[in-house]
C-alpha cells in the first residue's frame, strides 16, 4: 500500500497531472477510491505553499529569466484572470474546480501570486476548488468502473 500511495503522491506532484492522474491511478492500483481522493487532495493543497511562496522569493532572481516560464505565466493569466476579475478570489475556486489541463493547483497558485491575491484567501479557494474537482474526477472514475462491470457481466 505504501508504494501505491507514493505513486499517487508523485502523480499529483507532476504539473498538469495532479488529481486528473493521481485519483484514477490510485484506484487502478487497487487503493480505496476515497483514500486515493484524500491523498490526492492533501498533496494538491500542500502544493500551494511552495509554489506561491517560492515564486514570491525566487521569481525576480531566477524564474523571470526563463522565457518559457514567462510564456506560461501569460497563458495562466489569460485563462484564469477572467474568473478572478468577475468573481474575485472565488474565481480561483471556479477555475480550479474544472478538472482540465492547466486548471490545477500549479496554475491556480501561480495565478494567485501573479494577481497579487491574499495568500490565505487563495489557499482556501484552491482547497475548495481542489475538493470539487477531485470529487468530479472520483465520481467519473467510479461511474466508469460501474459501466465496465455492467459490460463485463452482459
Amino acid at each position: 500500500m505504501l508504494e501505491e500511495t507514493m505513486a499517487v503522491i508523485i502523480a499529483n506532484i507532476i504539473p498538469t497531472g495532479e488529481q486528473i492522474v493521481g485519483i484514477p491511478l490510485g484506484v487502478a492500483l487497487g487503493l480505496d477510491p476515497v483514500y486515493s481522493f484524500l491523498v490526492s487532495l492533501c498533496v494538491n493543497c500542500a502544493l500551494f505553499f511552495p509554489i506561491y511562496f517560492g515564486l514570491k522569493i525566487f521569481y525576480d532572481k531566477v524564474f523571470s529569466r526563463i522565457k518559457i516560464f514567462n510564456r506560461y505565466l501569460e497563458k495562466a493569466r489569460k485563462k484564469g484572470q477572467p474568473y478572478v476579475d468577475k468573481y474575485g478570489v472565488l474565481g480561483l475556486t471556479l477555475f480550479i474546480s474544472l478538472p482540465t489541463p492547466l486548471t490545477g493547483t500549479y496554475t491556480a497558485s501561480i495565478l494567485s501570486w501573479l494577481l497579487n491575491l491574499d495568500w490565505k484567501k487563495s489557499f482556501i479557494a484552491i482547497a475548495i476548488g481542489s475538493t470539487i474537482g477531485g470529487l468530479i474526477i472520483l465520481s467519473t472514475i467510479l461511474g466508469f468502473i460501474e459501466v465496465l462491470k455492467f459490460l463485463v457481466s452482459v
